[in-house]
């Protein structure tokens, strides 16, 4: 088997999501390149408020990239403990999926790290979930790390 040369992982900001970024840092290690993604959406004159409404915890995907930046930090700073060396860092407008899909391509990475979140709950089930439609979806080896 080859080694990975580009690994991308998804977080959102979430403990669960930290963890997908912690195995991922163990395995890009000191010779693989680290591209860790956050999703969000930008405001575009939408109504925040009522968005954050809605969205509660996950409201900082309406308020454009600022928090996604601290995020980012916060992953590189916990993926660098992990072992990665190689860390880039990259806020992707869109939907988390496809989002992370174009960036597989962007950056030609051969692994994609997403956590299992969503994954056995009855909405994921019925609406589809971010590592669900990740591996189903990509082209790359996907790993679906056991996050709870």
């Amino acid at each position: 088997m080859t080694a990975y040369t580009t690994v991308v992982v998804g977080t959102d900001g979430s403990e669960s999501s930290m963890k997908a970024v912690d195995r991922a840092g163990a395995i890009a290690g000191e010779s693989a390149t680290l591209v860790i993604a956050c999703a969000y959406f930008p405001n575009e004159g939408r109504d925040v408020n009522a968005m954050s409404d809605v969205l509660k915890e996950e409201a900082y995907q309406v308020h454009g990239s600022a928090p996604t930046e601290e995020i980012l930090r916060t992953a590189k700073e916990r993926a660098n403990a992990a072992g990665a060396k190689l860390v880039q860092q990259r806020p992707i407008k869109g939907a988390p999926v496809e989002a992370l899909l174009q960036l597989v391509v962007d950056v030609k990475a051969d692994l994609l790290v997403v956590g299992n979140k969503g994954l056995n709950t009855l909405s994921g089930r019925l609406l589809g979930s971010v590592p669900a439609d990740a591996a189903r979806k990509a082209d790359v080896d996907v790993l679906i790390v056991h996050t709870t």
